[in-house]
């Protein structure tokens, strides 16, 4: 099966990242994707963190879930919509949440980010808190790959990577982390937790990023990439918008997992 993290630099209008988003997902589909990965944030990324609520919408229905929706059937893939801002019954906060949408359009899964990210340096400073409300679940959904196989699929978004435990709960094939890694984070530590991730569950790994210098100032690390079982990175993007697309294997995943039972030892 082949995988797409599609790399963005959103800003802040919501139909410029759409256009971009459309141009990319559309690329991903030629290379002959079947599961396509949008980036965190993928739809904004704003002069501040409050932007995000003016555009919100109700889990169901608004402009960005029909894109997602419209633009999975048209190009017949799997489609996880990198996250958007939900609605939350708090209405000074929203949920960060993944969908995924199956090739025929219908929402199939949704996960709501559950660590928030806050970092202070002294020169930066982040607390997603601020505007957003966590989730509570890991969410893992069953995707049937045209050869046949059904592949369990982990959602996780950005800084939940720094949380080894959410993963190893829920033993998935493939784990996917749309992300914004700042330059800062990302560069000290990105591709140690993609890599580590990997290693620890012997799963594919795909991660879609922003990467690069947004209209709001912010800089994002970017190296979208998808890791194998082994942790091996296939492919990477270091930086600007595109398409990172990699042909999985479930033989290998099978294979690593039968000469390191590393999942089977456990005794905690």
């Amino acid at each position: 099966m082949k995988v797409a993290a599609i790399q963005m630099i959103a800003g802040g209008n919501v139909d410029d990242n759409l256009s971009q988003a459309r141009v990319l997902l559309a690329q991903a589909a030629n290379q002959g994707a079947e599961l396509a990965v949008l980036p965190e944030y993928f739809c904004l990324i704003g002069a501040k963190d409050s932007d995000k609520l003016a555009i919100a919408e109700s889990f169901g229905e608004g402009k960005i879930q029909s894109f997602l929706s419209q633009i999975a059937r048209e190009l017949g893939i799997w489609l996880v919509g990198g996250t958007i801002p939900l609605r939350s019954l708090d209405p000074a906060r929203v949920r960060n949440s993944t969908l995924v949408f199956s090739p025929n359009g219908d929402c199939v899964g949704r996960y709501d980010k559950i660590h928030l990210f806050r970092f202070d340096n002294g020169d930066e400073s982040y607390d997603e808190a601020r505007v957003l409300e966590s989730g509570k679940l890991p969410v893992v959904f069953s995707l049937p790959s045209k050869d046949g196989h059904v592949w369990r699929v982990g959602l996780s978004v950005c800084y939940d990577l720094r949380f080894p435990e959410l993963y190893r709960s829920q033993q998935a094939d493939i784990w996917l982390v749309p992300s914004a890694f700042t330059h800062t984070t990302g560069m000290a530590h990105w591709e140690v937790l993609l890599r580590a991730r990997a290693i620890e569950n012997l799963s594919f790994v795909v991660a879609s990023a922003q990467g690069g210098i947004h209209p709001s100032g912010r800089e994002t690390w970017g190296h979208s990439m998808v890791v194998s079982p082994w942790g091996e990175v296939k492919a990477s993007l270091e930086k600007g918008i595109g398409v990172v697309a990699v042909d999985i294997d479930i033989q290998q995943l099978q294979t690593v997992r039968h000469q390191l039972q590393a999942l089977q030892h456990r005794v905690l």
